[in-house]
């Protein structure tokens, strides 16, 4: 009986010799594996038979041991190993090693984890594997904000995805020249003479435009319902942006005023001598519209010849320069393209004027404008500017501005923010005024991508823009070893392994995320080449228990000839 017990207890050695060649096997057969994580088997003795369990010590008897013979070994188990392997840099992008704890999440029919990073684009620009596994991540907003916790397949579209940005800072750098002259004076320019139909009265602000004619020629209208008026005038010897208007029957003068002294840029709020406006100068049954600009040179308007015309092609207004015209001073202007949040360019006045000077420093007082603004006006706003007698600016205000886009598509209105901060107001030659930076951008193209280390998609655009694009997802589990190997580098949950943590990576104990790598295998061939050793001995071992047992059992049927 206890020959033929032999015979099992070395078959069992066999078996699980083999298990481990098995297990050997595998390991140095995926020594190349991306991601692989070795295994290793672990045996226990199978179980006892007990001939003697042993008796306890007296005062006159010492006491015996249990008598127990063991009948082979067992697998205990096959454990992996998570140890991390080495990392390989690849450069391609899509390529992804996790240095640490956790696993990828992918998704097909069902989520499974993995750490094989060997990924790639697919045709609709979404990151998958090998497999054709779609990589799980987090998305973004609209605002290209990370939504945590929102599982979802990782997409980079390039070529496809498009991006502008409104502008909402812009810096201004120069020098306003302290030396310069204060401004005064301001472009005053006068119309012919006006008058109602018949001139049996003077117009005023409340008198319809089709009722309106030259003093000269009082039985001619010099306006009639439809007529479009383009305004094309000059400031500071520069262009305008056109502007137009359409007469209608209920037009009045006093519409005629504003659309004038909106399509000049005249700022109103501004206290100064002339008062800044368009305003009319009555004598007897005649009016003239005298259009007053703002102080400084670069402010000087001009309406000579065509500057403002009718599309009936009857000349509406001449205006010539009133002898109190003088405007005089220092001054600059300067102009800059700024971005809607569409991406269409807005170009930008910026007129800056010495206002006043002190002995604390001198006040320069500085005008925004610009014709894409759609509010019927392309003033912008004014502000002041005040340095120090160091030259230094101290205080500034009206420095944010606003810009209408409504009827555009674009966000409305449009705010940004003038950076004065590192102008001088210094002697120097001239003045100088110029936009060195500005946040906004056109429209442009997602042409390339990168992975952080925590797994931050960062796109970039053709024209400069950066944006978060998503965040790569990673699981970590309280139990690793309790996993599932599914084949294929792919893991499921199991019962023992705990649920998935879902995180960022560098997050909750999860690593973090190397681009352009990729992990080897973390099977040590040395260590193996062992094991082979170890387990092949243990196999020949065991067989030869089988075949001493198989010769003693026939030397004892052979006694019995």
């Amino acid at each position: 009986m206890a020959l033929t017990s032999t015979l099992f207890t070395g078959l069992s050695g066999l078996d699980v010799n083999q298990t481990r060649l098995n297990v050997v096997g595998n390991n140095i057969a995926n020594v190349n594996t991306v991601g692989f994580k070795s295994s290793r088997a672990l045996f226990r003795p199978q179980f006892y038979v007990t001939d003697s369990g042993g008796s306890p010590p007296s005062s006159e008897f010492g006491g015996t041991n249990p008598s127990q013979r063991g009948l082979g070994a067992t697998v205990a188990a096959i454990e992996k190993d998570f140890s991390p392997g080495s990392i390989e840099p690849t450069g391609k992008l899509t390529d992804l090693a996790i240095d640490g704890q956790g696993f990828f999440v992918v998704k097909s029919n069902t989520q499974k984890y993995t750490r094989d990073g060997s990924f790639q684009l697919n045709s609709s620009n979404q990151i998958v594997n090998t497999n054709g596994d779609f990589l799980q991540g987090f998305g973004v907003d609209s605002d290209f904000n990370i939504i945590p916790g929102q599982l979802q397949n990782v997409t980079i579209p390039l070529g496809a995805m498009t991006a502008a940005q409104a502008t909402e800072n812009v810096k201004l750098e120069g020098n306003l020249n302290a030396d310069g002259a204060v401004a005064s004076g301001a472009s005053v320019l006068n119309s012919q003479s006006l008058t109602t139909l018949g001139g049996l009265a003077a117009p005023d602000a409340t008198t319809l435009l089709t009722n309106i004619a030259d003093s000269s020629t009082n039985a001619v209208p010099k306006f009639a319902a439809g007529d479009v008026l383009t305004l094309q005038g000059k400031k500071g010897g520069r262009d305008l942006p056109s502007s137009t208007y359409t007469v209608t029957a209920g037009s009045t003068l006093g519409d005629l005023q504003s659309f004038l002294q909106n399509g000049l840029g005249i700022e109103t709020g501004v206290v100064a001598s002339p008062t800044p406006g368009v305003t009319l100068t009555t004598t007897g049954t005649d009016v003239t519209l005298d259009v007053t600009g703002n102080m400084g040179a670069e402010n000087s308007l001009s309406l000579a010849g065509a500057a403002l015309t009718s599309s009936s092609g009857v000349t509406p207004f001449t205006f010539t320069d009133s002898p109190t015209s003088n405007p005089t001073g220092e001054s600059v202007q300067t102009s800059f393209v700024a971005y809607d949040s569409l991406g269409t360019p807005i170009t930008v006045s910026v007129t800056s004027v010495l206002e006043s000077k002190a002995d604390t420093g001198n006040t320069w007082r500085f005008y925004a404008s610009s014709g894409d603004n759609t509010g019927g006006t392309i003033g912008l706003g004014t502000g002041t500017l005040t340095f120090d007698n160091n030259g230094k600016l101290l205080t500034s205000t009206g420095s944010t501005i606003s810009i209408d886009r409504q009827g555009t598509g674009a966000k409305t209105p449009l705010a940004m923010k003038l950076d004065f901060g590192e102008m001088t107001s210094l002697t120097s030659r001239n003045s100088e005024l110029v936009m060195t930076e500005q946040d906004g951008s056109a429209i442009g193209t997602l042409n390339n991508f990168s992975i952080g280390a925590n797994g931050m998609i960062t796109g970039s655009f053709s024209n400069g823009l950066t944006r978060n694009l998503g965040q790569v997802a990673m699981a970590t589990f309280n139990n690793p070893l309790g996993l599932v190997d599914n084949g294929g580098n792919m893991y499921s949950s199991g019962a023992n392994s705990g649920v998935p943590i879902i995180s960022a990576p560098l997050s909750l104990g999860a690593g973090s995320i190397r681009s352009g790598a990729l992990e080897l295998s973390n099977v040590d061939l040395s260590k193996e080449f062992i094991n082979l050793i170890i387990a092949s001995t243990g196999f020949t071992a065991s067989s030869r228990v089988i075949s001493t047992s198989d010769q003693l059992l026939t030397e004892l049927l052979n006694s019995s000839r």
